[in-house]
């Protein structure tokens, strides 16, 4: 992973209290609970628990009804010997990225993914097989890029334009903040490209995220600079120049994948 640039440092995040691995959960899987997506249906007293930093048994309950994102917590915590699957390092590794996804074994990860998608994803499981082989982790990106496409869920009849802006509102993504105003942020992001070929990141563009509703909301005190992380429209939390460093480490990892680790991506086939 190459230094931040001193000029591209975070602005202010450095020297915050970290929230608990419970907390930092919500924070992520909100935005696309917030659709329907998935999670319980209850997503008005899941964004209170982001709001109040409450950690209680029905939270827990919440975070293992996301079909999607808790059996990932569970292959890294199981695999590198954390008791907790919400504990803050498992939960940083799967949305963000850290070093616990280096610990895990490629077998754990195989048998993970033939035991979840094996069935869903049909005769499409070997393509799917095959980025685990090329390097694939258990980190948000590599659901998004890997696996998605293979398992139905960007639809049949999507259009290559709506499939894309679907893989890039999806995937975690890091903005640098251009102004707060209220309730919204206005961010820089490379937004996702396609070109026929390669999955890539575009030039940085201009867009306005959410960061609360009618003044409530999970993150405060954003400025100018912050880096932050982002999921559909939603701003998800600021990040330290390590937590920049990974999600973009581990973005990276797996667009080289689709882009050239496996004989035919994902992307490649929804997007054509």
């Amino acid at each position: 992973m190459t230094p931040i640039p001193p000029d591209r440092a975070p602005a202010a995040a450095l020297h915050r209290e970290p929230v608990s691995g419970a907390v930092l959960f919500v924070r992520y899987a909100f935005p696309p609970n917030s659709h329907g997506y998935c999670g319980p249906s209850d997503n008005a007293g899941f964004f209170e628990y982001g709001v109040s930093g409450v950690v209680d048994p029905g939270l827990r309950l919440m975070a293992q009804a996301f079909a999607g994102a808790w059996p990932y917590l569970e292959l890294i915590a199981g695999s590198v010997g954390v008791p907790d699957p919400l504990d803050r390092r498992v939960v940083e590794a799967y949305w963000v990225g850290n070093d616990l996804l280096d610990r895990l074994p490629t077998f754990d990860i195989g048998n993970s993914m033939e035991e979840r998608f094996r069935h869903r994803s049909g005769p499409h499981f070997g393509h799917l097989a095959d980025g685990v082989v090329a390097g694939g982790l258990p980190h948000h990106s590599f659901h998004v890029f890997c696996v998605y496409p293979w398992t139905g869920l960007l639809g049949d009849d999507r259009r290559a334009e709506q499939a894309l802006t679907v893989l890039d509102r999806c995937r975690i993504r890091w903005g640098r903040v251009v102004s707060v105003l209220g309730d919204q942020v206005v961010v820089d992001c490379r937004p996702l490209t396609w070109n026929g070929r390669r999955l890539e990141l575009g030039e940085p563009a201009r867009e306005t995220a959410v960061r609360a509703v009618g003044g409530v909301g999970m993150l405060d005190d954003l400025v100018p600079g912050d880096w932050v992380s982002l999921h559909w429209e939603w701003v998800c939390d600021r990040l330290t120049e390590a937590s920049l460093r990974a999600l973009r480490h581990y973005t990276r990892r797996h667009l080289d994948i689709v882009n050239g680790g496996v004989e035919l991506s994902g992307p490649a086939a929804v997007l054509g």
